[in-house]
């Protein structure tokens, strides 16, 4: 697929054992494949525990070198799954329709998306958006979001003309 210029994306993936070496991680790799696959330029995957700091600060930095920043895991009911009010903290603007999508698409295949609470905003000139923890939820996810990026970059760039009406 041809390259998107000037697209350029990070991820950030949330979890306590993989940032401890106890578990692999799966799924932030395989978001920077699809990506990738998909014509974006990846810049960075960083692996961070659980919580609101160390995630917000993560985000925080990603944003600042990346067009897209997404994250996986962290945002399910687990007492530690804080990514969502990480990304709300470091967020200037929300989207929430993004992650609205995202659990209702999810949700026609496995009815457990609905206790998903991955969110979605801007700082800066980034768009950043939580993704589940699991490889076959954020391969899902992605495939979801394809269509979606390219207007939604355009536009935050402010390279897109007239939005609706």
């Amino acid at each position: 697929m041809s390259r998107r210029p000037g697209v350029s994306f990070s991820v950030l993936t949330v979890s306590d054992s993989c940032s401890a070496g106890e578990r692999e991680d799966l799924s932030g790799p395989e978001i920077v494949r699809l990506l990738s696959a998909a014509g974006y330029s990846p810049v960075e995957l960083v692996v961070v525990p659980d919580g609101v700091k160390p995630v917000s600060e993560a985000l925080a930095r990603l944003c600042e070198g990346a067009s897209l920043v997404l994250t996986t895991g962290g945002t399910g009911l687990s007492p530690r799954d804080f990514t969502p009010e990480a990304t709300a903290a470091v967020c200037e603007r929300l989207v929430p329709g993004i992650p609205e999508m995202l659990r209702a698409r999810s949700a026609r295949t496995a009815p457990a998306a609905w206790l998903g609470r991955g969110c979605a905003g801007i700082r800066g000139s980034a768009l950043v958006i939580n993704l589940p923890g699991g490889l076959k939820a954020v391969g899902e996810c992605v495939e979801f979001l394809l269509p979606l990026l390219p207007h939604a970059l355009e536009v935050l760039r402010g390279e897109a003309g007239r939005c609706g009406g």
